[in-house]
């Protein structure tokens, strides 16, 4: 597997994105310095080679190309004869240009000799890195593809402190996908290897936003093979291929197109709807929609929804409850009954939901 890398991706919260960017931070850093070496290489062996045919020019009235001939000979240590025969000052000159042109060869020799070496183990540890951070993963999310809709699916799931690593067969997007700190794969999501690699068997779920939807119903095919448990989400470019991408196995299918087509109808149809539902989204509002479950070790299983607030303000707005029959009640009423697999669907502010989802889930009492 052809693998770019980043940081490691264990762990949630600050903690986890601190991990999951120093990695990445430090790849670019070394690469960054390796970058320079070969910069300042170059450099030198232009300036020698410059004041080498100057000084041919001047001292002994070469022509420019026969100069700069001269001086390559000089500094490569070649040894061809003298293109004619040198002057005392001549002389002189090229003894200083053979010292330091030679010394200056030596050193660019042996230091991209140390880069190329630096990158190869680089590229090794980076794999052996890369290799551990996956085998490490467990319940997490791939996502197949990092073009536009990719990357919004990638920093949704950045957000909400999933794990999740990237799959794409396009060096620029994995380089960018590791520049954001997240953990990258260049490889071809189709092959039934490259979703092996990733572990698929312990994955909770995969995104496939690839360009074309021949290439998402294969992933979502192979994938169905590979984990039959898994939750698929798939983009589609046409409507056609929706009916395709469900009968292959996909849980969530969604058409960009059409969903950006609509947003905009709504945007001067009921633009404070619109309004609203962006404002969930927006960085620096804390405000949020979250799903929470009810277990079965839950004290609230069994018991009315108005026992959530129990006599004092939850922070928390009930918008939905989906039974674990798959029916939804939309703005239930607070005495219907919450049992053990049903979802709330609640809007508040992040500690809240938190609270929330740790009663419901039988951690804490309300």
């Amino acid at each position: 597997m052809n693998v770019l890398f980043s940081g490691s991706v264990a762990g949630t919260g600050k903690n986890g994105a601190e991990r999951r960017y120093a990695w990445s931070e430090h790849y670019y850093r070394h690469m960054g310095h390796l970058r320079r070496r070969l910069i300042l290489i170059a450099i030198a062996l232009a300036l020698v080679l410059t004041c080498g045919t100057v000084g041919f020019m001047l001292i002994e009235h070469y022509p420019v190309f026969d100069a700069f001939y001269m001086t390559l000979t000089t500094v490569t240590t070649v040894g061809y004869a003298e293109i004619r025969g040198l002057s005392h000052a001549g002389r002189v000159f090229n003894s200083f240009l053979i010292m330091v042109g030679v010394t200056t060869i030596f050193l660019a020799v042996g230091a991209m000799t140390q880069t190329a070496i630096e990158l190869e183990l680089n590229q090794f540890f980076g794999k052996r890195r890369v290799r551990s951070m996956i085998d490490k993963l467990e319940g997490h999310i791939i996502l197949c593809g990092f073009g536009r809709v990719g990357r919004g699916a990638a920093e949704e799931l950045r957000k909400a402190g999933a794990s999740f690593v990237v799959i794409d067969n396009n060096d620029e997007r994995v380089e960018r996908a590791i520049k954001a700190g997240m953990l990258a794969v260049l490889a071809d999501a189709s092959r039934d290897e490259t979703l092996r690699d990733v572990g698929i068997a312990r994955a909770k779920g995969l995104i496939a936003t690839l360009a074309s939807d021949a290439d998402n119903l294969f992933v979502i095919l192979s994938a169905k093979t590979l984990n039959p448990n898994l939750q698929l989400s798939a983009r589609i470019a046409e409507e056609a291929s929706e009916q395709k991408m469900r009968r292959a196995g996909a849980d969530y299918v969604f058409a960009p197109y059409d969903s950006t087509g609509h947003r905009m109808a709504q945007a001067l149809l009921k633009p404070h709807v619109l309004q609203f539902l962006d404002f969930t989204t927006q960085k620096g509002v804390e405000v949020e929609i979250e799903q929470v479950r009810v277990t079965e070790q839950s004290a609230f299983a069994g018991r009315t929804l108005a026992a959530i607030y129990n006599g004092h303000d939850a922070g928390v707005v009930i918008l939905a409850l989906r039974k674990a029959s798959g029916e939804m009640l939309a703005n239930p009423s607070l005495d219907v009954t919450m049992s053990a697999g049903d979802h709330l669907i609640a809007m508040g502010e992040a500690r809240n939901l938190r609270k929330l989802e740790q009663v419901l889930m039988g951690a804490v009492s309300a």
